[in-house]
């Protein structure tokens, strides 16, 4: 177990890193309210779990340190946004349509009340 969390640890390192540098090389050429750094590195690891998982599946690694590093930790760290965008793949792959649409609607709404919530504690 303590072998997975250093793999995750790292992974995520790494993914934090490229979200940070994302953020900063976006920033500089682009300056308007739409939060288009935000929006690259979603789509980006939308694109990169999907992509990984496919790979670590063909090659059948589903199990091993590769994916923690990769999955888990790298775009974990990137971006939480992948995971739910693969979550959601799956749902509809599984034709959840009703699950699916309750998860994205709950999960942005949630999810901006909560900012709003932990905000106004806070102050």
């Amino acid at each position: 177990m303590l072998k997975t969390i250093l793999y995750v640890a790292l992974g995520g390192a790494f993914g934090s890193i490229l979200r940070y540098l994302t953020a900063i090389f976006v920033n500089k050429y682009w300056n308007n309210h739409f939060p288009l750094a935000t929006f690259i590195t979603n789509s980006i690891g939308c694109f990169l779990i999907g992509f990984l998982i496919g790979i670590l599946e063909k090659n059948n690694f589903t199990n091993s340190p590769l994916k923690w590093f990769l999955i888990t930790g790298f775009c974990g760290g990137y971006t939480t946004f992948s995971a739910f965008g693969f979550e959601n793949y799956s749902i509809f792959q599984n034709q959840h349509f009703l699950l699916a649409f309750s998860y994205i609607g709950l999960s942005v709404f949630i999810g901006i009340l909560s900012v709003g919530l932990g905000l106004y504690i806070s102050k």
